[in-house]
């Protein structure tokens, strides 16, 4: 505005007026005469002597002064912006309101005036801009707009624009509380980022924590302001991955993706879906810290539903980053990087793309490879995989047992993948993961304990966990301190007992298989209620994911040696269970059949002395392999057991077996009366040992299905019985095994014996 137009608001200061008015007339003359001195000289005047006097009106007058000045200079007025500028920032801090509103007013036509002149004293006149954006008075909130406004278009308009010299100040005033200024710096922000000569991408890591911040402001407006920066911010990050920082800001993101406010968390993990799209194999290094922020919020509701989708593909493009070439050694990576500098133009180079971002995957002449970000403007940069702070992370996300399922199904899946990428660097934590792990299998999910067992299946079998001093088969551990059981040394020719020796025919295991089947055993001991409810399942389970025969052989083994007799009987009950009724023991079942290998007779045998610790499911495995006149044997045997009540219920449940398709071959075999003698008394001798029970009258209903064998005579005279066959082509030392079984029972009886003498609760026994 023109000085006169100023008089106008303060009719009572013409006196004060006249002054500056009279000095704009001698600025104009100074001008023209080029007068350099006397020009600052005015201008000092009205700086010390009015704008800075310690009474308002000369302030006022003083104010009104400079300005006038500044219209006299017109376009000499940028050679003394610093002397008319200063004066006039002072009194933006002025106590009185009206004061503050002609200091507006006076800077306004002092930047009017100068306009591009002025950008030079752009972060001192922002700074003061800033400070009245929240000012309580309307009306200088009115005029800071006005002169906010003019600003920006001087900013807009030019292309010499201090910005690197800008960014320090915005850093700093970005963090303010008051919604006034945050308003105004995100304003700026905008009117910045759309100037196509103004490049604030460069700067994003600078600011972009302090936007994340404003994005929780309690004001609706600012909120969505915050909103739409970041959105363009993202949509340049978009165009022009090659030129963002992504490193840089990645830990920002990790910290906002954890807040407690909706919008902010679902904002920052977009951010974190994009970068991670985008850069590619440059966010690695931040996985521990991403998986921190990301895994939570699998398990959120519907509440959530946004947030939840979103962190679940963050999740999924993280883990397709991880590689079998992350598991080359430190050491290997170290020395290949040594190899690559002298002499990089022996090696062969392949540019790759992913997501929009390049690459370079460079080749040794071994054929070893190392993977490398290609950073413009700088030497290629190995990107490490931080493996042990992701297993941190996902170690501690399993102990929490606040986690939801989703989590934790997870973190499985990324254990497991984890260990099929990188197996060797992975086994190096697997001492420590293998109790929690095991842990986990008593989870209420059963989603949850089938991602548990693939992992444990994975670390049981992978080759990588061979250890050189280690076969499959042996028990010692070192380090068993970190095991939930204490794996007894035993000498490996111990370990070589009839049956112990892993087939031929099927894989083998690493040096964890046997160290997992006595921890699950020790688990199911210390833990019944999970081997009763889950017990069936996870063995099953595992004879999908490992070899069944294995599982078998091994448990077996273990179980012989079990001084926990009662519950070697209980889970020897579970194992047979499995083993005449499931699905996916179909094969095995069928190779115990005929026992026509040797691998199938010393399986059988290694049952058979686990199997002794519960003496019907003895039977039962001696009907399963067609040992009928050994199953004889063993029946008559019962006669000498305490027959008590839980003793019946399993005969009761192996009559009801025997009427199930699996033993539709022993139901065929009684036609052939004359050569499965043995078969028909040993299913007399279990109708015996019944009462005259439902179970009972089904056995007995059967046998007297048994046709005459007088009617069934054949003219084939030179047929020899089945039951001497299979006596004299499996070379199995019946008499051993029936000498084995007595002891076992003596066992069994002797503990019960002590148990009743503790006073402890005695098996039912049958009152006759």
């Amino acid at each position: 505005r023109s000085p006169e137009k100023f008089a106008h608001m303060c009719p009572d200061s013409y006196s004060f007026l006249s002054s500056p008015l009279f000095s704009a007339r001698l600025v104009r003359e100074f001008v023209a005469q080029n007068n350099t001195a006397q020009i600052k000289h005015v201008i000092q005047i009205l700086s010390q002597e009015f704008a800075l006097s310690q009474h308002p009106h000369s302030r006022k007058g003083g104010l009104i002064g400079l300005a006038a000045c500044s219209i006299a200079l017109g376009k000499d007025s940028g050679l003394y912006l610093k002397e008319l500028i200063e004066p006039v920032l002072t009194c933006f801090n002025d106590a009185d309101s009206r004061l503050r509103y002609y200091a507006c007013e006076a800077l306004y036509n002092i930047v009017k005036v100068a306009r591009g002149s002025v950008l030079p004293h752009f972060n001192v006149l922002f700074d003061g801009l800033s400070k009245l954006a929240a000012d309580p008075d309307p009306n200088v909130k009115s005029g800071s707009e006005l002169l906010d406004r003019l600003l920006k278009d001087i900013v807009t308009e030019s292309n010499k624009f201090d910005l690197v010299g800008f960014i320090p100040l915005l850093r700093e005033r970005i963090y303010s509380n008051n919604q006034y200024a945050r308003q105004f710096i995100i304003s700026w922000i905008l009117v910045l980022e759309s100037v196509p000569d103004i490049n604030l991408l460069d700067y994003l890591p600078e600011i972009l924590d302090g936007l994340f911040q404003i994005l929780g402001d309690n004001s609706k407006e600012i909120r969505k302001m915050c909103e739409v920066a970041l959105g363009e911010f993202l949509k340049e990050i978009k165009k022009n991955p090659s030129s963002v920082k992504f490193a840089e800001m990645a830990n920002i993101l990790v910290i906002h993706c954890q807040a407690s406010d909706d919008l902010i968390q679902l904002t920052a993990m977009c951010w974190m879906r994009e970068f991670i799209q985008l850069a590619g194999r440059v966010m690695l290094p931040y996985s521990s810290g991403i998986l921190t922020a990301v895994l939570p919020c699998l398990s959120y509701d519907d509440r959530k539903k946004s947030i939840k989708e979103v962190a679940n593909v963050c999740n999924q493009s993280l883990m397709k980053l991880v590689i079998p070439e992350d598991d080359e050694t430190d050491e290997g990576k170290q020395s290949l990087s040594l190899q690559m500098e002298p002499k990089e133009e022996s090696l062969s180079q392949q540019e790759v793309t992913s997501s929009g971002k390049s690459f370079s995957s460079w080749l040794c002449q071994d054929g070893t490879q190392i993977v490398s970000i290609l950073v413009p403007g700088t030497e290629r940069v190995p990107v490490t995989l931080n493996l042990d702070g992701i297993v941190q992370v996902l170690d501690c996300h399993l102990h929490d047992t606040a986690i939801g399922m989703m989590t934790r199904i997870a973190v499985l899946k990324w254990l497991y993948h984890l260990y099929i990428k990188t197996p060797r660097k992975m086994f190096r934590h697997t001492d420590s993961l293998f109790p929690i792990l095991l842990r986990t299998l008593s989870d209420e999910s059963d989603e949850v304990i089938l991602k548990d067992l693939e992992v444990l299946a994975e670390i049981a079998s992978s080759p990588a966990g061979q250890t050189e001093d280690q076969g499959p088969c042996d028990g010692s551990d070192t380090r068993s301190g970190q095991l939930e059981l204490h794996i007894p040394v035993v000498k490996a020719s111990q370990l070589s007992m009839k049956g112990m020796e892993c087939s031929p025919s099927t894989p083998t295991m690493n040096s964890y298989f046997y160290k997992f089947m006595i921890n699950l055993l020790k688990r199911f001991s210390s833990e019944r209620k999970l081997l009763e409810t889950r017990g069936a399942f996870i063995i099953r389970q595992l004879c999908l994911l490992l070899n069944a025969e294995n599982i078998f052989h091994s448990m077996a083994d273990i179980l012989l040696r079990e001084e926990d007799l009662k519950f070697a009987s209980t889970m020897v009950h579970t194992l047979n269970t499995i083993l005449l009724t499931s699905s996916e023991l179909f094969q095995l079942r069928n190779q115990l059949k005929d026992l026509k290998t040797p691998e199938s007779r010393n399986l059988f045998c290694c049952l058979y002395r686990s199997w002794c610790h519960n003496p019907v499911t003895t039977v039962s495995l001696c009907f399963l392999t067609q040992n009928y006149k050994h199953a004889y044997d063993l029946i008559q045997k019962f006669g000498d057991l305490e027959v008590t009540v839980d003793f019946l219920t399993e005969v009761d449940k192996l009559v009801q077996l025997i009427e199930c398709p699996i033993f539709t071959y022993l139901r065929l075999q009684l036609l052939d009366v004359k050569n499965n003698p043995y078969l028909i008394k040993a299913l007399y001798g279990l109708l015996m040992l019944l009462p005259q029970s439902s179970a009972f009258q089904l056995l007995s209903h059967r046998l007297q299905c048994v046709p005459n064998p007088e009617l069934l005579q054949t003219t084939d005279s030179t047929k020899t019985t089945l039951g001497f066959k299979k006596a004299t082509s499996t070379n199995i030392d019946y008499l051993e095994l029936l000498q084995h079984f007595e002891r076992v029972q003596n066992k069994h009886l002797e503990v019960r014996h002590q148990r009743t003498g503790r006073g402890e609760p005695q098996d039912r026994r049958v009152v006759l």
